[in-house]
């Protein structure tokens, strides 16, 4: 189940997506986000779905691991689901003894089951196509206004970087950690709620220890290096727009045009 998160992991390949400028993803993915805000009806929805669909197929990234990933999210997505089936006020359908299931419900609820899968399956994309140097350059890049109200950019970038890049690296330790643990008798799933949380106490602590023992080399080999933090600092790949990039600019803008006329004027 661990393995299966794909948040945080890049996938190598050669595709028009991986190419681009990684500043015109990340602004691509946060446009993706805030339309599956903006849209509040299918056929907003169905615009979003193909505009992912596509840009999953051009970045040569198989669907079946883009599948994958979303094992992980599926316990918070019946919870989800559920509280918005039965806490949805409105014209009701089906009464379960004290429940009600509403109209206003079954629509919420797969809105919200819609608006989480394309969510997580769009920050996928930005994380498989894009390496954890090239994310930091660009976050950077796109704060770097920022820093004339003296806010530490660079330092910023930097933390939400290693930040990300722990995710599959810490995810992979918890899944080794897990074996170890059922290798020596310990029992993850029998029980109620509470005994459940107990066992989880063998599991947390060697986590803990050894996150906190990643971060310490780390921050050794950092000062090994001379890092001193963003100012001065040269890079070897500095980060230029193409015209590649100025035609997924126009791509993005005309999408959120789309959903706003398709998914909310003509509705």
């Amino acid at each position: 189940m661990l393995r299966d998160i794909t948040l945080g992991q890049y996938y190598q390949t050669d595709s028009v997506i991986h190419r681009l400028d990684p500043r015109v993803k990340l602004v691509t993915t946060l446009c993706y986000i805030i339309s599956l805000f903006i849209v509040d009806n299918w056929i907003g929805y169905v615009i979003a779905g193909l505009f992912l669909l596509a840009v999953i197929k051009l970045s040569k990234v198989p669907f079946k691991f883009m599948i994958r990933g979303m094992k992980a999210i599926v316990f918070l997505l019946l919870i989800a689901v559920v509280f918005n089936l039965f806490l949805t006020p409105g014209e009701p359908l089906v009464t379960l003894w004290k429940l009600t299931i509403t109209r206003e419900g079954i629509r919420l609820a797969s809105f919200m089951a819609v608006r989480l899968v394309f969510l997580i399956m769009g920050s996928s994309v930005m994380t498989l196509t894009t390496t954890p140097n090239n994310l930091t350059d660009a976050i950077e890049k796109l704060l770097g206004p920022l820093k004339v109200i003296k806010v530490p950019v660079h330092e910023i970038a930097m933390m939400m970087s290693i930040a990300l890049r722990f995710i599959p690296i810490l995810l992979e330790e918890t899944d080794k950690i897990m074996k170890a643990q059922i290798a020596r008798g310990a029992d993850f799933e029998s029980g109620n709620l509470i005994k459940k949380a107990k066992s989880l106490v063998p599991l947390l602590v060697p986590l803990f220890i050894s996150a906190f023992r990643r971060a310490n080399d780390l921050a050794m080999a950092m000062e090994a290096r001379c890092y001193r933090g963003g100012e001065h600092r040269t890079k070897m790949k500095p980060l230029a727009y193409r015209k590649r990039d100025a035609i997924a600019y126009i791509i993005v803008v005309c999408y959120l045009a789309v959903c706003i006329v398709c998914g909310k004027i003509l509705w």
